[in-house]
């Protein structure tokens, strides 16, 4: 294996470390029949490994992560009239999960799930929401999403919905609507982290200007490094640096570099690099849209390759508690002001 051929200090330290995935699409990858449309590809088997795909259950044991965020992806032929619908069938197919797993998985809804998952040796599970048309502009729904166990959202994904502008609507300058407005309020009331990741800038903007709370960007990248709408700008990440909030680097080649083709671990490590230039350390963390990509950077090919990431901050001259920060404590931090 080869893990084994990696110094082991590395792996000490990567052992050592809480480390948090902030956004995977892996739910998607396990949906079946009718839930599932009949063009995707036949589900895999979340409890036995796989040579499809990014993550399942021996995959991220290997790995070293010990929170897993899973994120409920609303696709497009589902909004907006059935997306609270979608949302709830793969709410579902989350607890079905914990259900048949529950020896190597626990859920997470506070910071101290995780730890106890470290001493159980199990991972802990965070479910997400992307994209806010499942709230169905009812901040009643969102509030019994919160019941239903979700810790975050993104507000948008590219497309416009009742809350804000998707990236992909940048040409409108458009960002919070009204009920948007509210129900970024009502998130940090009832303590539900706010992804801004897929939001258009000016959205991003008005969410920055409305809540006292810390933000993430799951998964979104430097604008500097790759000029991609999905990416950050400077003062993005300074803003929400100032909101004390934190940015989880994203695989995804096209975020990664301008020439996919030049996507590697260390372009990777360049976004790193730059988020702390600019921002410092305890504003970066891990968000691989794993299973939500469909080729990865040279290096970082499956969830296993985690490991490869330490090595490379290491490398780089990181610091054994700045590494530690940014595989996964820059995040609880932010959970821990938000939920507890």
């Amino acid at each position: 294996m080869w893990l084994r051929r990696m110094n082991q200090r590395i792996l000490e330290l990567h052992k050592r470390a809480t480390v948090v995935d902030a956004h995977i699409d892996t739910l998607l990858e396990l949906m079946v029949p009718p839930a599932r449309p009949t063009k995707l590809a036949t589900p895999r088997n979340f409890g036995e490994r796989s040579m499809k795909g990014h993550v399942d259950l021996p995959r991220l044991l290997e790995s070293g992560v010990d929170l897993q965020v899973f994120a409920a992806y609303i696709q497009p032929e589902y909004k907006i009239e059935r997306a609270l619908h979608r949302v709830l069938q793969l709410i579902d197919r989350f607890y079905q999960l914990l259900d048949a797993h529950p020896d190597k998985l626990l859920p997470f809804t506070r910071v101290a799930d995780v730890r106890e998952a470290e001493k159980q040796g199990k991972i802990a599970a965070m479910l997400s929401i992307e994209g806010g048309e499942a709230v169905e502009a009812d901040l009643g729904i969102l509030r019994m999403l919160h019941r239903l166990g979700v810790r975050a959202m993104t507000l948008t994904w590219n497309e416009r919905n009742q809350i804000a502008d998707g990236a992909a609507e940048g040409r409108t300058k458009g960002g919070l609507t009204n009920f948007g407005l509210e129900l970024v309020a009502e998130m940090s009331k009832i303590g539900m982290v706010i992804d801004v990741s897929h939001i258009s800038d000016a959205g991003f903007f008005d969410v920055i200007e409305t809540t006292k709370s810390p933000i993430i960007a799951s998964h979104s990248n430097c604008r500097a490094i790759c000029n991609h709408r999905r990416n950050l700008t400077d003062e993005m990440i300074k803003l929400l640096a100032k909101k004390d909030g934190v940015m989880g680097m994203n695989f995804a080649p096209a975020f990664v570099d301008e020439n996919k083709d030049n996507a590697t671990l260390e372009r990777v490590l360049d976004h790193v690099d730059h988020v702390v230039k600019i921002a410092s350390v305890e504003h970066v963390g891990l968000g691989s849209d794993f299973d939500g990509i469909e080729n990865t950077p040279k290096g970082l090919e499956d969830v296993t390759k985690i490991p490869s990431f330490t090595e490379g901050l290491l490398k780089r001259g990181y610091g054994e508690e700045d590494v530690i920060k940014i595989l996964g404590e820059n995040f609880l931090r932010v959970f821990k002001k938000i939920m507890g």
